[in-house]
């Protein structure tokens, strides 16, 4: 292999510097090569170049001619339709890189066009033929588009990526590929968990105000709750423009023990959550991507030293009993959700805190990134000699 350092591109169709799934891969990846960015609003810090999508421009084929080509199942044509496709398509065009990434299935097409034979790292994050699947006209027009640039693309990808095993095992039997499992597990942080008090048990949750979460329900649980307990919401607004955010203060505004602070940058989440006491999230599996969850935030609770309260989701469920994290409710009613919580004290409190310390190296980016970057240097190695590789399934 030559002396230079090998030349990436990462694609993410989303705003960069929010995105921390992104920022822990292009931490990873700046390690290994000189990383140019493709994605909407300003360069991660570290990069080699980057090359910011113009706001307003739609990731999937939106257009009237685009919306045809989805309605008729001309999917070949719909690849690089979507504008912020065709304008990175048209950017990057004619560069050259030893290793192209592609963020989510609608990058697909176009990571694969501008490697031109180089190979393609597909970080699928979640399930990608059920995104949106709440949504009729998505589930109509966008889900097959999907299933056709996953069935066509990470075939020909040297490395498949997803948050979890049960997502995995979906695209090992959907699409016949061996995804390895790169979970959404922040940084490992130097923290020690906070003192528990007598008096208050503070819950807290993070993220964004996605009407599908139902993050009404930890409102709803809070009405069944003793006033030993508040709850702290650190909330970013959907893409609904707030609206759902305002909807949640608005049915909070009664309670006092319900605080809503404004989002933190991702990198500070976990020294701010450290002065509570319980993470909490549950979402109902009203999809496969809600039903195999395993989100930043269930990471950022335990870097942040909190017990974790989740409802049995099966991947989070799985973590919270191997290392004994916290509480589990029965079902996602605000009823069984409250009732997991009422029974606890300050031991047991102060006992889930102390588990999420002893796990919180092993459930870290750094654990997970070691595998990660060896299958890629591997990769990159092959390349430089002229070998063909093949993904390598997740142990």
């Amino acid at each position: 292999m030559s002396n230079e350092r090998p030349r990436i591109l990462c694609i993410s169709l989303s705003p960069l510097r929010s995105d921390a799934r992104v920022l822990r891969q292009i931490s990873l990846l700046s390690e290994i090569g000189d990383v140019t960015t493709v994605g909407f609003g300003a360069a991660p810090d570290g990069v080699f170049a980057h090359h910011q999508v113009p706001e307003g421009l739609s990731t999937l084929p939106q257009t009237p001619l685009g919306i045809v080509r989805l309605a008729l199942r001309m999917h070949r044509s719909a690849e690089i339709s979507a504008p912020a496709v065709r304008w990175t398509a048209n950017r990057l065009g004619g560069q050259t890189f030893d290793l192209v990434v592609a963020n989510e299935a609608r990058a697909l097409g176009v990571a694969h066009r501008i490697a031109d034979g180089a190979p393609v790292w597909a970080d699928m994050h979640e399930w990608a033929p059920e995104e949106r699947t709440h949504i009729l006209s998505w589930r109509l027009l966008v889900a097959p588009f999907m299933v056709h640039l996953c069935e066509r693309y990470l075939p020909a990808s040297a490395l498949v990526t997803t948050v979890g095993d049960g997502i995995a095992a979906l695209y090992r039997q959907q699409f016949d590929v061996p995804a390895v499992v790169m979970r959404n597990a922040g940084g490992f942080r130097a923290l020690k968990p906070s003192p528990v008090s007598g008096e208050q048990i503070r819950l807290v949750h993070s993220g964004a105000a996605i009407h599908g979460r139902r993050l009404e329900l930890m409102i709803e649980t809070m009405n069944l709750l003793d006033a030993r307990f508040t709850l702290d919401l650190y909330l970013m607004p959907g893409g609904d423009g707030g609206a759902y955010l305002r909807e949640l203060r608005a049915s909070a505004a009664s309670d006092r023990r319900i605080t809503f602070h404004p989002p933190v940058a991702p990198e500070d989440l976990p020294q701010v959550l450290n002065a509570y006491d319980v993470g909490v999230f549950w979402i109902p599996p009203t999809h496969t991507n809600a039903r195999l969850t395993l989100p930043n935030k269930f990471f950022d609770f335990v870097q942040a030293r909190l017990m974790v309260a989740v409802g049995p989701s099966p991947e989070m469920t799985e973590l919270v009993t191997r290392y004994d994290l916290g509480v589990i409710s029965n079902d996602f009613t605000p009823e069984s959700c409250a009732q997991s919580l009422s029974s606890l004290d300050v031991e047991s409190v102060r006992s889930a805190k102390a588990a999420s310390d002893a796990a919180a190296r092993e459930l870290s980016f750094e654990n997970d990134a070691a595998h990660i970057r060896a299958v890629i240097e591997g990769i990159l190695g092959a390349r430089s000699n002229g070998e063909v590789t093949q993904p390598e399934e997740n142990a």
